[in-house]
């Protein structure tokens, strides 16, 4: 049974940009760094992103972005996509209503990784009920 999201992991070619870029994107210094890898704790739930020196990937993972999206949840997805996109990531899909309570956008970082960002009702009713 799935209990909960522990780590997303993104590669990059250029380990040190990479970190460069999501410390002044995220307003936070990774937490846990070791050669080759390091981690953020974010959010509500401390999940963690990681980023991965490239030339750790399995084989056979993809060059270009594609395949599932992980969405952040975020108080405001124009805004932080807006500012994704001043930070030089590239419009993934744009802002989308996907229904009450529900907006995504997605951004392919500087490292070729997709970032999705979204506002969630659940997401919300889950962290009131806590």
């Amino acid at each position: 049974m799935l209990r909960g999201l522990s780590t997303i992991t993104f590669f990059a070619a250029d380990l040190p940009a990479a970190k460069k870029w999501y410390t002044v994107f995220l307003g936070i210094e990774p937490y846990f760094e070791v050669p080759g890898y390091l981690e953020f704790r974010l959010g509500d739930y401390q999940h963690e992103l990681g980023v991965i020196d490239a030339s750790y990937a399995p084989d056979g993972v993809a060059a270009a972005p594609g395949g599932a999206i992980a969405y952040w949840h975020v108080d405001d997805v124009t805004a932080t996509f807006d500012r994704l996109i001043s930070l030089g990531a590239k419009e993934f899909e744009g802002i989308r209503e996907r229904g009450e309570g529900f907006v995504t956008a997605s951004v392919v970082d500087p490292f070729g990784n997709v970032l999705g960002v979204m506002q969630n009702a659940h997401y919300l009713e889950i962290l009131a009920s806590r």
